[in-house]
């Protein structure tokens, strides 16, 4: 092995990855490429700006966008680079230049900036480079942003920070810990009204009304513009840590600041739009309590009635069939509601029973979703991909690799 070359072997710290396999990445990008290809190309946005389009819903987002649209986009996330052979950077490092990469092959821009959407500064230099290289205006924005602070724009000295806790009770329920793969007892204590404050501030519409006020300020929204923010509701059983928790108060924040961004931009012929997703393995859904429990049951449901969804799979029925398209599902409040599959009342009654039966001896078993669940997980790092069954890699090209 030369002085470049690297070992990399998976690497969990309870339910957080510690390690990366850039090799992974790039192969996750092509199968997700691959998979909006199969389904063919459809009406929607010719320049998108993503923001938090580095992994998860927010990648598939612009996946789908870029491949299935035909659209050049502009992603913005806070990702770390590698470092050296302790530290090979983060995976959405990885997918950000893999899938500017694979959108230069196909004659689109993938515009790359690295940084904290939440800054100012960060704001101003994409509308420059709207302005200047970008054709002048843009007729899409996601916001698809987890965070666990953001620095109050009018104070400096002023940081909020996110939490996940349950509002007015402590509730206690197992939780998996994948690490050490087993099921572990949690107990969660009420967040103090202050704690819910902070996480509508971060997790909530604030800044995605910022984004849209600074970009329709600088004339740089195309007439019949479109926004759109990923919203969670799921069943009862993760009510009191999700919809009913710190998580939920954000999300009706969210909800509130669309309706806000839709009268500013219904002179433009623009829309504003919430979308209630599907549960999904993620870096933060994983740590959520109890929402890795009912996500292995409901997988389980889901690979024996055929409509388990990844989130490429989600996101690109979403833009494909809703957005963009004439079968739009919504409900009493407007959202979008792509999350039918899941909230269907067979597939939850199923669900219920399910989780009832999972114990510590057979969370893991063929009984239950665990090993797609699992899978999902460490694939976001690049690890369990077929096709990129490697376990070197050369840190000295990677450290040349720029987004």
């Amino acid at each position: 092995m030369s002085d470049t070359m690297v070992k990399i072997t998976e690497k969990l710290k309870g339910n957080v990855a510690r390690s990366v396999n850039p090799e992974g990445c790039r192969q996750e990008i092509l199968n997700q490429i691959s998979y909006v290809q199969g389904k063919g190309k459809y009406e929607g946005a010719k320049k998108a700006l993503i923001i938090g389009g580095s992994s998860s819903y927010g990648l598939a987002s612009r996946i789908t966008t870029a491949f299935g649209q035909g659209a050049d986009t502009i992603g913005v996330s806070f990702e770390r680079p590698p470092r050296d052979e302790n530290m090979l950077g983060t995976a959405g490092w990885y997918n950000n230049i893999y899938f500017r990469q694979e959108a230069e092959k196909a004659g689109l821009i993938g515009k790359n900036f690295i940084g904290d959407a939440f800054a100012q500064d960060m704001k101003d230099q994409v509308i420059q480079y709207i302005k200047d290289s970008f054709g002048g205006k843009i007729d899409l924005l996601v916001y698809s942003v987890a965070a666990p602070k953001r620095t109050n724009p009018d104070n400096a000295d002023e940081t909020w920070r996110s939490v996940i806790k349950t509002v007015g009770k402590s509730v206690t329920g197992e939780n998996i810990n994948l690490e050490e793969n087993k099921l572990f007892e949690q107990t969660v204590e009420p967040a103090t009204d202050d704690e819910v404050e902070a996480t509508k501030h971060v997790m909530g519409g604030e800044d995605w009304e910022i984004w849209v006020d600074e970009l329709k300020a600088a004339g740089v929204l195309a007439d019949g513009f479109k926004t759109i923010l990923y919203s969670y509701i799921g069943p009862k059983s993760t009510y009191d840590f999700y919809h009913e928790g710190t998580l939920g108060a954000a999300k009706d924040a969210a909800e509130a600041s669309s309706h806000k961004i839709q009268d500013k931009i219904k002179d433009i012929d623009g829309e504003a739009l919430i979308s209630v997703s599907r549960a999904v393995t993620t870096k933060a859904s994983v740590v959520i309590p109890i929402f890795p429990m009912y996500c292995i049951a409901l997988y389980k449901i889901e690979e024996e009635t055929g409509t388990h969804e990844t989130p490429i799979m989600h996101k690109d029925r979403l833009f494909r069939d809703m957005v963009y398209g004439n079968r739009r599902e919504t409900d009493d409040r407007g959202r979008l509601r792509p999350d039918a599959w899941e909230q269907r009342e067979d597939i939850q009654a199923k669900v219920s029973e399910l989780m009832k039966k999972i114990t510590p001896d057979n969370f893991n078993s063929s009984l239950t979703g665990y090993d797609e669940f699992r899978r999902e997980f460490m694939q976001l790092n690049g690890f369990e991909v077929p096709g990129a069954d490697i376990d070197t890699v050369d840190l000295d090209k990677l450290m040349k690799l720029r987004p």
